[in-house]
C-alpha cells in the first residue's frame, strides 16, 4: 500500500472524522468562553494556545486530504468551503486587522461539511434557491404594491408609519414579521375603522401564504434529494450499479441480468433433457 493510500484510509476513517467534529465543537466552546472578560483575564493565554493548536490541526487535516485525494479534493465544493473557512482564521488579527478576529467563529461552520446530514440539508436548500428566489420576488412585488396603496390611503391619518413610500415599505415589512402590527393597525383604525380589512388581508398573504410557500419549496427540495439518493442507492446495491448512474443505465443493467438469467435457465433445461434421454431409451 502506497503512502497516499494509507493517508486516504486515515482521513476517510470514521474515527478521524469524529476527531475533527470533536475539535470543531471544542473550538466553538472556546470561542464562546472567550467572550467572557473574566474568564479571558484568568485563562486567556491557555485558551489562545488551545485555539492555535486546533487551528494547526485543521490546516494539517486539509493538507492530508489534499495529498490523499488531489484532484478529487479540488473538485469538491465542500473542500473549497473548508479551505475558505480555515484561510479566514489564518488572517492576521492584530493592528488594523483586529476586527477580523471576530471571523474566527466561522470555523464552527465546518460542521456543515463534516457531518453528512448537514451537508444534505444545505445541498437541498441550494437546490431550492431558484424556487425561493421566485417566491421572494413575489413577496417584494406584493410589498411594493401594498406600500403604494397604504401611502395613498393612510398618509394623512398616520404619517409616522405611512407618510411616504420608504416609510410605508418599512412599516409593512415590520407588520409582515408580526412586530407591533396591532398597535400600527389600531393607530390607523382610530381614524379609518375599515382599515382592518387592508391589514388582515396583507398579513394573511404576506406572512402565512408566503412563509408556507418558502417552507414548501425547501421541504420539496429535501424530499427529492433524499428520495433520489435512497432510490439510486437501493437499485445500485441490488444490481451492482454505480449510484451515480442514470435511470437508463440502470434499466440496461437490469435487462442484461434478465437475459443472463434466461440463458442460464435454458442451459439447465437442455442439461435435464440430456439426462432424461438414456432413461427414455431404456424404457423404450
Amino acid at each position: 500500500m502506497s503512502a497516499r493510500d494509507r493517508v486516504r484510509t486515515i482521513v476517510d476513517s470514521s474515527w478521524f472524522q469524529a476527531l475533527i467534529i470533536t475539535l470543531i465543537l471544542v473550538n466553538a466552546l472556546i470561542l464562546g468562553v472567550e467572550t467572557s472578560p473574566r474568564v479571558t483575564a484568568a485563562h486567556g493565554d491557555l485558551l489562545h494556545r488551545v485555539d492555535v493548536a486546533i487551528l494547526g490541526v485543521f490546516v494539517l487535516e486539509l493538507l492530508l486530504r489534499l495529498f490523499a485525494h488531489r484532484r478529487d479534493f479540488l473538485r469538491d465544493p465542500w473542500s473549497w468551503f473548508d479551505m475558505v473557512i480555515v484561510g479566514v482564521a489564518l488572517l492576521p488579527t492584530s493592528g488594523p486587522f483586529a476586527v477580523l478576529r471576530v471571523l474566527r467563529v466561522l470555523r464552527v461552520l465546518r460542521l456543515l461539511s463534516v457531518i453528512p446530514t448537514l451537508r444534505h440539508v444545505v445541498s437541498g436548500l441550494f437546490r431550492a434557491m431558484p424556487g425561493m428566489v421566485s417566491i421572494l420576488f413575489l413577496v417584494m412585488l406584493l410589498l411594493y404594491v401594498s406600500a403604494v396603496m397604504a401611502t395613498e390611503l393612510f398618509r394623512d391619518v398616520s404619517p409616522e408609519y405611512f407618510g411616504d413610500l420608504p416609510t410605508s415599505l418599512f412599516s409593512l415589512f415590520q407588520i409582515s414579521t408580526g412586530d407591533s402590527w396591532a398597535s400600527i393597525a389600531h393607530t390607523v383604525m382610530e381614524h379609518k375603522p375599515l382599515a382592518w380589512i387592508f391589514f388582515v388581508l396583507f398579513i394573511l398573504v404576506s406572512t402565512f401564504v408566503a412563509l408556507n410557500l418558502f417552507i414548501a419549496v425547501a421541504v420539496e427540495a429535501l424530499e427529492q434529494d433524499s428520495g433520489g439518493r435512497g432510490g439510486d442507492g437501493g437499485s445500485a446495491q441490488a444490481s451492482g450499479a454505480d449510484p451515480d448512474d442514470g435511470p437508463e443505465q440502470g434499466q440496461e443493467l437490469i435487462l442484461a441480468e434478465l437475459r443472463a438469467l434466461r440463458a442460464e435457465v435454458a442451459d439447465l433445461r437442455r442439461e435435464r433433457e440430456r439426462e432424461r434421454e438414456p432413461e427414455r431409451a431404456g424404457s423404450g
